[in-house]
C-alpha cells in the first residue's frame, strides 16, 4: 500500500472516532482482509457489517444503504484481542497498596491461612482506571481479572472473571476460581507443595459434608463452601498457575478423580506432558516468552513451549508472567514470538481471540468476527502479531473507540511546541 493510500485510511479512521460516527453502532467495514478466528478462517477483500452493536454479516459485496461506511483497503480486521490474565482496573499503581484490590490477606497478621473461595475480585473493578484505555488503543478489548495468593490467605486466590474495557462496571460470563499449586504457594500450605493435595482434599470432604461445618477443623465458610461445591462439580472453570511437570500430572489426576474442569497458567515444563494435557481437554495459557528457568518449578522452560502444546492438540493462549496488567500491549510479542518458535500464526491468532473466550464462557459474546457476536473488532496498520503494526481503530460493540490514553495525552503535551508545559519549565521551552 502507498504512503499517500496509507495516509487516505487514517483520515478516515480519525473522522470515524471523532465525528458522530463515533457513538453509532451500524456501520460496514469494506475490503478487509477479516481474520475471523473462526472455522472461516481468514477472507481477503470482505467485508463486515454491523447492526446495532452486533455483527450482522460477513462476506463480499455487502449492501447497506444508509450505514456509514469504511474503506479498509486490505488492512488486517481482528477480533478485539485478549489482554491475558491481569489486575487492569484492579491494580493501579503497584506500589500503592490502597489502589491494589487483587489479593485477600484475612489471616491473624497476615500469616495464619484463610481459605475463602467467596471472594470475588470482580467487584473491585474501575472501568475508569487509567489502565483502560493504555491497553485498549494497543487493540485489547477484554482481559480475565486475576485473583491473586498472598501470606493471610491461601493457595485458593478466590474468584475473577472477563471484562470488557468498554467502560461497563460488571464482568461478563461465568467466573473463574484461581488457585496457585507448586513450589510457588508451598509457603501457604506448610511449606510443602504435599500438603495442597491433604488440604485440598480435606476441602473436598467439607464440600461433600464429611466434615461438619462446625468442626473446629473446617476451614470454609458457608459461603465458602456453595462457592466450592460448584466448582469441585464441574460447575465452572478452575484456572490453576502451575509450573512443574510432575504437579500438572498430579493435578490432571485430581481434576478427573473429583471432576473439576480446569485450565493451566503458566505451564512451563507443559510441553513434557503435552498429549495427557490435549487427551484431558485442558487449554494452557503460557508466557512465551519464557526460555529460562525463574525458580525451581521452570527448570524445562522453553520458546517452543506453545508450539509443542499446539502440536500435541492443546488448546493454547496466552498470558504475561510479570507486570501484565501495566504491559498488556505485550501480549501480541507473546503470541508473535510463539510464532517465531514454531506455533502456526492462526494458532497464535486464536490464542489471543477465540481460545480464551471459549476456555471462560465468553465465546457467544467475543473472541471471534461471526454473526451474532458483538461488534468488538480492530483494524490494524499491518500484521497484527508483528509489534511494528499498530491499532488504526477499536470498537467496541460498534462503537468506534477514541484512540486515546494517559500515555498519547503525555506524549502530545510534551512533543507539541508551545504546549501546555507545566509552570516549573523555563520561559524558553513554554
Amino acid at each position: 500500500m502507498s504512503a499517500a493510500s496509507l495516509k487516505r485510511l487514517a483520515v478516515a479512521v480519525a473522522l470515524l472516532a471523532t465525528t458522530g460516527i463515533a457513538s453509532a453502532q451500524d456501520l460496514l467495514i469494506r475490503n478487509a482482509t477479516v481474520h475471523t478466528a473462526s472455522a472461516r478462517g481468514t477472507l481477503q477483500a470482505a467485508d463486515v457489517l454491523v447492526r446495532n452493536g452486533r455483527i450482522a454479516a460477513v462476506g463480499s459485496g455487502l449492501a447497506a444503504p444508509g450505514t456509514s461506511v469504511l474503506d479498509a483497503q486490505g488492512k488486517p480486521l481482528t477480533p478485539a484481542l485478549f489482554g491475558g490474565v491481569t489486575d487492569i482496573g484492579v491494580e493501579e499503581v503497584s506500589g500503592e497498596s490502597a489502589t491494589v484490590d487483587n489479593t485477600l490477606a484475612l489471616g491473624a497478621n497476615a500469616a495464619d491461612m484463610q481459605v475463602r473461595p467467596e471472594f470475588d475480585v470482580t467487584l473491585a473493578y474501575n472501568p475508569e482506571s487509567v489502565l483502560v484505555p493504555v491497553a485498549r488503543v494497543e487493540g485489547i478489548g477484554w482481559t480475565l481479572l486475576s485473583a491473586g495468593t498472598r501470606a493471610g490467605g491461601s493457595f485458593i486466590g478466590g474468584q475473577g472473571g472477563a471484562v470488557r474495557l468498554d467502560g461497563s462496571l460488571d464482568a461478563i460470563g461465568p467466573r473463574t476460581l484461581f488457585m496457585t499449586l507448586g513450589g510457588e504457594a508451598a509457603s501457604l500450605s506448610g511449606s510443602s507443595r504435599a500438603a495442597q493435595w491433604m488440604l485440598l482434599d480435606q476441602l473436598v470432604d467439607e464440600v461433600r459434608g464429611r466434615i461438619p461445618a462446625d468442626s473446629r477443623f473446617a476451614l470454609l465458610t458457608p459461603a465458602g463452601r456453595t462457592t466450592l461445591a460448584r466448582y469441585f462439580g464441574g460447575g465452572g472453570r478452575v484456572l490453576v498457575r502451575i509450573q512443574r511437570a510432575a504437579d500438572i500430572t498430579r493435578l490432571l489426576r485430581w481434576s478427573k478423580q473429583r471432576g473439576v474442569s480446569i485450565a493451566l497458567l503458566g505451564a512451563a515444563e507443559g510441553w513434557k506432558v503435552a498429549p495427557r494435557l490435549a487427551a484431558a481437554g485442558v487449554p494452557v495459557f503460557v508466557d512465551a516468552l519464557g526460555n529460562l528457568p525463574n525458580d525451581f518449578d521452570e527448570i524445562g522452560a522453553t520458546l517452543e513451549n506453545a508450539a509443542r502444546l499446539h502440536a500435541a492438540g492443546v488448546r493454547v493462549s496466552f498470558s504475561q508472567a510479570g507486570d501484565a496488567s501495566h504491559n498488556a500491549r505485550k501480549i501480541r510479542q507473546l503470541a508473535g514470538n510463539a510464532v517465531a518458535n514454531g506455533l502456526p500464526w492462526e494458532a497464535a491468532l486464536a490464542g489471543l481471540t477465540s481460545v480464551p473466550a471459549s476456555s471462560f464462557g465468553v465465546g457467544n459474546e467475543v473472541g471471534s468476527i461471526a454473526v451474532g457476536q458483538r461488534a468488538d473488532l480492530v483494524l490494524w496498520s499491518g500484521d497484527p502479531l508483528d509489534v511494528a503494526s499498530v491499532a488504526r481503530q477499536v470498537w467496541l460493540d460498534g462503537r468506534a473507540i477514541p484512540m486515546r490514553s494517559r500515555q498519547t495525552e503525555l506524549r502530545d503535551r510534551y512533543l507539541r511546541p508551545g504546549g501546555d508545559l507545566p509552570r516549573a519549565y523555563p520561559d524558553a521551552a513554554r
